[in-house]
């Protein structure tokens, strides 16, 4: 997996950051992953708490191994209802990097409501490949929230 560029280094952000990690897809990217755990930050993807859910057997696990036994993506209502019991579990002050989530607009706009309702808000998004989704793309560079990356080192 390539280098994520310096500029998206978390170094110099407060312990407790809340990020959003939009990049290429599959197994955790090491380099963010490696500063959020320097940095006390929980890293967090929808692959991990999937694979939680299916492995505890828990009613929102049963349902995402279904679709998947079918060849079907997990369902949007399942994956809001997985992330949105991790969201409420954690202690609000403590930080995150999610990578790979939200996936869509409609995950983005959910998770926003969700940042609003319990007074937090994200410290930024990052973004290694922009043209990937350029409907969340523009909705976090509206926010002003979105950090692109610069050339790489």
């Amino acid at each position: 997996m390539p280098a994520i560029p310096h500029t998206f280094s978390p170094s110099g952000l407060p312990v407790g950051a809340k990020l959003l990690y939009f990049g290429a897809t599959g197994a955790p990217s090491a380099h963010p992953a490696a500063e959020a755990r320097s940095l006390k930050i929980e890293h967090v993807s929808p692959e991990t708490l999937v694979h939680q859910e299916i492995c505890r057997r828990t009613p929102l696990g049963q349902q995402a191994a279904q679709a998947r036994r079918h060849g079907n993506a997990v369902p949007d209502q399942t994956l809001l209802a997985i992330f949105r019991k991790w969201f409420w579990a954690r202690k609000p002050d403590a930080g995150f990097l999610v990578e790979g989530f939200p996936a869509t607009l409609l995950h983005a706009r959910v998770f926003d409501e969700w940042l609003e309702a319990r007074e937090e808000a994200l410290t930024g998004c990052l973004c290694a490949e922009p043209a990937a989704q350029p409907a969340m793309v523009e909705h976090y560079r509206t926010l002003g929230l979105l950090r692109e990356p610069g050339p790489t080192r």
